[in-house]
C-alpha cells in the first residue's frame, strides 16, 4: 500500500504523503507506513540518537534540481505526535533531501538483502523493507552516519 502511494506520485514535481520523515546530518529518511505502523515512534526513536524532524503524519515532497526534498507544512514544524501524551516539540530540520524509504509495511526475508529502490518524485532512492526489524532505529543512525557495505563485500 505505500510503495502504491509513491507509484502513484512518479512523475510529478510536488506531492504530499502521509508519512513522517527524519534527517540526520543532511540526509532524510521518508518513513511510510499505514495508519498505527509506528511511523512517529520509530521518528522519536531516532530523535533520541540525535536525529531532527522534518515533518511527522504529512511530508511535503518536492523537486528541486534532481533532488526529492521533503519538508512540513509550516503549521506541523517541529511537532511531532507521542500517542497517549500529545504533540510535543521536536528540532526542526527544514526541507531536506530524501535519501533513503523505510516502508514499515513491507518485510524483508533476507538477513542481508540486495539493495532495492524506489522512485520518490523523479528520484531514485534506496528502499527499505523494516517491518519487524529488530533496533531499527539505532541501525538507521548508523546507516545514515557511515553507509551500507555493498552486500557481496568480501567477495568482490
Amino acid at each position: 500500500m505505500s510503495g502504491q502511494t509513491l507509484l502513484n506520485i512518479q512523475h510529478q514535481d510536488t506531492a504530499i504523503l502521509h508519512a513522517t520523515c527524519v534527517a540526520v546530518e543532511g540526509r532524510g529518511v521518508l518513513i511510510l507506513g499505514r495508519s498505527g505502523a509506528g511511523k512517529s515512534t520509530l521518528a522519536l526513536q531516532m530523535l533520541t540518537l540525535g536525529a531532527d524532524l522534518v515533518s511527522d503524519d504529512r511530508v511535503e515532497l518536492r523537486m528541486v534540481g534532481e533532488n526529492a526534498m521533503a519538508d512540513a507544512a509550516p503549521n506541523l514544524r517541529g511537532l511531532i505526535e507521542a500517542r497517549g501524551i500529545g504533540l510535543l516539540r521536536a528540532q526542526a530540520a527544514g526541507a531536506t533531501p530524501v535519501s533513503y524509504v523505510v516502508d514499515l509495511d513491507q518485510t524483508e526475508p533476507a538477513r542481508l538483502p540486495e539493495p532495492t529502490e524506489i522512485v520518490v518524485l523523479r528520484q531514485t532512492v534506496p528502499l527499505l523493507r523494516a517491518a519487524g526489524v529488530p533496533n531499527l532505529a539505532a541501525a538507521l543512525m548508523q546507516l545514515l552516519k557511515m553507509g551500507r557495505v555493498d552486500p557481496e563485500w568480501p567477495s568482490k
